[in-house]
């Protein structure tokens, strides 16, 4: 008997295919299969950041993008949704645009004006002095049952932003020596996407149990000039059963890497809205010896990710169907105000300073400390995702 493979997109003129079908399609069906990018792009001096991530959904016939600027404690944010099919190499929904200049090495963002909020951007982030280097693979399973929940690969890099932002009509230059720029991109199958179904046990639910959460790659520039990158994933959730998950590194220009064996956080946060307020981070080297890294919070500029639709919201999802096309968006005159806050999640790019012996970088930071935590000053009737 034979079949009807998926239709042939450009990608299929690679001799790069892993699966007995098309690139225009994956291997399983499940509707929660993702493939994303995101990059935060800020200012040194903590003036303004953008934010920006773009969602290819196969199985759900969508892509989806958000593209904001951060300044204080203010968001603009624009969202777009298009049908995927027939397009789906092309990497533009509706004015929001990546674009892939050298594969692992540049990279181009593009937010054309529109009518949604008075911004705009194009900003190119050279990546070529410092490799992209995966991450442990994420797997995770529901809580409770057997149903896979994350099952993700993600690579992160870290370079250097040239470029512009229109904002209310002011022109924002945007230059290597001061301002900072990172990325990520994972593809598999991720949670948060569309909504849950209504006849099978939900899945994870983060403001259901106590979560210590913190993700950074941070680019680090020596005296002589010489950069490398440093790079944490660590996750404690204190329940029986659910062991901490920790791996990170210094990642070096020549593709090697030095991973530590543990990292003991010493940070605080804001009892209120849980911002970061910065601190120290305690790494143990594979040798026993510990390296630590100061981390000095910039200002209250930093991207709010539940804009860009991570954890929901105003009852929306990542991958979500809104029709051939959508587009939406908001502003906020103040995110650290807590109805803000909870509407758009605690996840957000932080922008920090980070000072590792006598080399000096810059990064975003993000975190989520949901729950009860005696020792950080947070209490349980205080806390939101």
């Amino acid at each position: 008997m034979s079949r009807t493979d998926a239709p042939l997109v450009p990608t299929d003129e690679g001799l790069n295919h892993q699966i007995i079908d098309t690139f225009a399609a994956v291997l399983q069906a499940d509707r929660s299969w993702t493939e994303k990018v995101c990059l935060s792009i800020g200012a040194k001096d903590g003036s303004v950041q953008i934010g920006f991530g773009l969602g290819k959904y196969i199985n759900r016939n969508v892509m989806d993008a958000y593209a904001g600027v951060s300044r204080g404690v203010e968001q603009w944010t624009v969202r777009t949704s298009r049908q995927l099919a027939p397009n789906p190499d092309i990497y533009s929904v509706g004015e929001i645009h990546y674009e892939i200049v050298e594969p692992l090495k540049t990279i181009r963002v593009r937010l054309e004006e529109s009518s949604e909020q008075p911004i705009a951007f194009d900003v190119t982030m050279d990546c070529s002095m410092i490799p992209p280097f995966l991450e442990n693979h994420e797997f995770r399973r529901q809580l409770g049952g057997y149903r896979t929940d994350n099952d993700l690969v993600r690579y992160h890099q870290v370079g250097e932003p040239t470029g512009w932002i229109m904002l209310e009509g002011q022109r924002i230059e945007i230059t290597a020596d001061n301002w900072y720029c990172s990325r990520d991109h994972s593809w598999g199958l991720r949670y948060g996407v569309g909504f849950e179904p209504t006849d099978i046990m939900p899945g994870i639910d983060a403001s259901q149990f106590p979560m210590n959460f913190l993700w950074s790659p941070m680019r680090l520039v020596k005296p002589d000039g010489s950069a490398y990158s440093i790079h944490h994933f660590y996750m404690k959730v204190p329940i029986p059963g659910v062991p901490k998950t920790f791996y990170g590194g210094i990642e070096y220009a020549d593709g090697t890497r030095e991973a530590f064996a543990d990292l003991e956080p010493e940070l605080s946060y804001d009892p209120v809205n849980r911002r970061l307020q910065g601190g120290k981070l305690h790494f143990t080297r594979q040798d026993g010896g510990v390296r630590t890294l100061c981390i000095e919070v910039i200002s209250d500029t930093g991207f709010q990710l539940g804009a860009g639709l991570y954890f929901g919201f105003d009852g929306h999802y990542h991958g979500e169907w809104r029709g051939v096309e959508h587009r939406d968006g908001e502003y906020f005159a103040d995110c650290s105000l807590l109805e803000n806050a909870k509407r758009l999640h605690q996840i957000r790019d932080c922008i920090v300073k980070v000072t590792d012996g006598d080399a000096v970088g810059y990064a975003n930071y993000q975190t989520v400390v949901n729950g009860e935590w005696p020792e950080l000053g947070l209490s349980a009737e205080d806390s939101f995702v």
